[in-house]
């Protein structure tokens, strides 16, 4: 798993993706924060990174895919994928290598943002009054809802050789699984309206966000990461032995 991890790192290290997404996700979340009149914290009165955490999301919706859109459709179309399999690696080695080397590009785009919270603990008045659990809480379900985004787009690449397919495709199903149950949620009514919005990831998110890791929403995070993992693992290896 660790070969495969480095290897598709490294491919993204080697590539402009890794800088492309990196860059326009700091530029996005950046003018959002800090320039844009509507959004800038700077126009608030409080220090709060609310902006970050409601805007990264969608942001996010399109990055991801554009990561992980070539890591199985690639594969297919060049013909290595068969090659791959032969290798002295399990199924489930070559699958969490890729996702883990995505989810890992993810965290590496995140990072920079610590600054933010640090410029605005300084530029607050008080000094230190920044809502510290609620930003925490907050930068882990937004690293949880990476790796979500992550396997939902494995998962649409291995089930393509196109990998323009796949980032549609992958764009589609973290828009429905972020915020669709909770649109769907919005036509219903007593407890089905409750139990649809918990089955999106904006409900738990949000709860996150408020600075209380619950483990229910953890459980919800590793639930539908193992979910589309074990779904990609089951398509590629009926492939396999086709």
């Amino acid at each position: 798993m660790i070969q495969i991890l480095v290897k598709e790192f490294n491919s993204f290290l080697d590539s402009l993706i890794a800088y492309i997404v990196i860059g326009v996700f700091l530029t996005v979340v950046g003018l959002m924060m800090w320039v844009f009149p509507e959004t800038s914290v700077l126009e608030y009165g409080y220090a709060d990174m609310s902006t970050l955490f409601s805007f990264a999301p969608f942001v996010f919706m399109f990055l991801i895919p554009a990561i992980t859109m070539r890591m199985f459709a690639e594969e297919k179309k060049s013909g290595t994928l068969e090659f791959l399999f032969t290798r002295p690696l399990s199924d489930w080695q070559i699958l969490l290598g890729k996702f883990f080397s995505g989810w890992l590009l993810v965290i590496v785009a995140i990072l920079p943002t610590i600054v933010y919270y640090f410029t605005l603990s300084e530029i607050s008045s008080p000094v230190g009054n920044v809502d510290t659990s609620g930003v925490i809480g907050s930068y882990i379900g937004l690293v949880l809802l990476g790796g979500v985004f992550t396997s939902i787009g494995i998962l649409a690449s291995s089930i393509t050789s196109n990998q323009i397919v796949a980032f549609i495709f992958a764009i589609f199903l973290c828009f429905i699984m972020y915020s669709g149950f909770d649109s769907l949620a919005e036509l219903s009514t007593g407890n089905a309206q409750i139990y649809m919005e918990q089955l999106g990831i904006i409900y738990h998110y949000n709860a996150m966000s408020r600075g209380v890791i619950d483990s229910r929403n953890l459980v919800y995070f590793g639930s539908v990461i193992c979910l589309m993992l074990t779904i990609t693992k089951t398509g590629l290896g009926s492939r396999k032995w086709q």
